[in-house]
C-alpha cells in the first residue's frame, strides 16, 4: 500500500517486491484510473489502409489544439513505426524519470509526446514484437508516464484493426470520446475505411467523423482543382455508413515537406487552404469530443 500512496508504478517501487501479482496487477490498475483521471478527453486517430496520412492527420489535429492554449497529450501509439516525432523536428531524446513517472517530451509548453522513437537505440532498429508486448508497451506509456493534466489526449495508431487499436480502445475506455478515420478518397481506401468504422463500433467506441485525405490538388498556375485520387469518396463513405464528415484536406507539397522536418503544417502555413482544413477539422474534433464527455 506505502507504493500506491507514493503513486509509483511496481516497476519503480521498492515495497514491489513484498507485493503477490495478483496486488502488483491490482495496482496498475489503480494508477491506470489516477492517470486517466486527469485526461479529460481523449480520441484515436485510425486507418484501414497505410499511406493514407494518418499520422498527418493526427500532428496537426494536437498542434492546432495546442496553439488554443489547451493541454494536448500526443501518444504516439504506432509501436513498429513511430514517425511522430520526426514529424515535430525532433531528433532523438533520452527519456527522463521522475518521482511521479517517465517525463514525456516537451514539444511545445503545452505539448507533451511520448513515442517508442524515443526507446531505441537508432533510427534504423526494428520492434520485432508480437501482440503481448505492443499491449504492454501502450499500458505503460499510460500509466508510467507523467501525463500531467490534459484537455486531449490524441492517440496515433497503426494503419489496421489489430492489437494497437485494440490496446488503445480498452485501456483507455473510460476517457475515450471517439475515433477519427483517416482515408483518402480513392475506392481501394474507401473499402478499409468502413471496416475502421466498423471496427470502432464493435469496440463501443463512437466514430466523432471521418477525414478525407488527399482531396485533390489546386494547380499553381491555373488555380484549378486537379482530383490526383478523385474527391468526395470520403463524404459520401461517411454519409452512407451514418458518421459525420469532418473535412477533407488537398494535397499541398509544403505538407510532405513539413512532414519531413517540422513543425506541423498548420504553424507554418496557417494561411493555406490545406492549413484552414485542418484546423477546422481540430475544432470539430474538440466540440464532438466535448459532447462525448458530458454524455459520460
Amino acid at each position: 500500500m506505502e507504493r500506491c500512496e507514493k503513486d509509483r508504478s511496481c516497476s519503480t517501487c521498492e515495497e514491489a517486491k513484498r507485493c503477490t501479482e495478483e496486488e502488483k496487477r491490482a495496482h496498475e490498475e489503480e494508477r491506470l484510473k489516477r492517470q486517466l483521471g486527469r485526461i479529460r478527453h481523449a480520441m484515436m486517430v485510425i486507418s484501414g489502409k497505410g499511406g493514407v496520412g494518418k499520422t498527418t492527420i493526427a500532428v496537426n489535429i494536437a498542434a492546432a489544439l495546442a496553439k488554443e492554449g489547451h493541454e494536448v497529450g500526443l501518444l504516439d501509439a504506432d509501436i513498429h513505426g513511430p514517425n511522430v516525432p520526426k514529424m515535430f523536428g525532433l531528433d532523438w531524446r533520452p527519456l527522463i524519470g521522475g518521482e511521479d513517472g517517465i517525463k514525456p517530451v516537451d514539444v511545445f509548453p503545452n505539448l507533451r509526446l511520448i513515442s517508442m522513437a524515443f526507446l531505441l537505440p537508432n533510427p534504423d532498429s526494428p520492434v520485432v514484437w508480437r501482440g503481448p508486448l505492443k499491449h504492454t508497451a501502450i499500458r505503460q506509456f499510460l500509466t508510467e508516464v507523467d501525463w500531467g493534466n490534459l484537455d486531449f489526449l490524441i492517440v496515433d495508431l497503426p494503419p489496421g484493426t489489430g492489437d494497437e487499436p485494440l490496446s488503445a480502445a480498452q485501456l483507455i475506455k473510460e476517457r475515450m470520446d471517439g475515433s477519427v478515420v483517416v482515408t483518402t478518397p480513392q475506392d481501394v481506401a474507401l473499402l478499409d475505411a468502413r471496416k475502421a468504422v466498423n471496427f470502432s463500433r464493435m469496440l463501443k467506441v463512437p466514430v466523432l467523423g471521418v477525414v478525407e485525405n488527399m482531396s485533390g490538388l489546386r494547380c499553381p498556375h491555373c488555380g484549378e482543382l486537379i482530383p490526383l485520387f478523385k474527391t468526395g469518396g470520403g463524404e459520401r463513405a461517411a454519409g452512407e455508413l451514418g458518421v459525420p464528415f469532418l473535412g477533407r484536406v488537398p494535397i499541398d507539397p509544403e505538407i510532405v515537406q513539413k512532414g519531413d522536418s517540422g513543425p506541423p503544417y498548420v504553424l507554418s502555413e496557417p494561411d493555406s487552404d490545406a492549413a484552414r482544413a485542418l484546423k477546422e477539422i481540430a475544432r470539430r474534433c474538440k466540440e464532438l469530443m466535448e459532447k462525448g464527455g458530458e454524455r459520460r
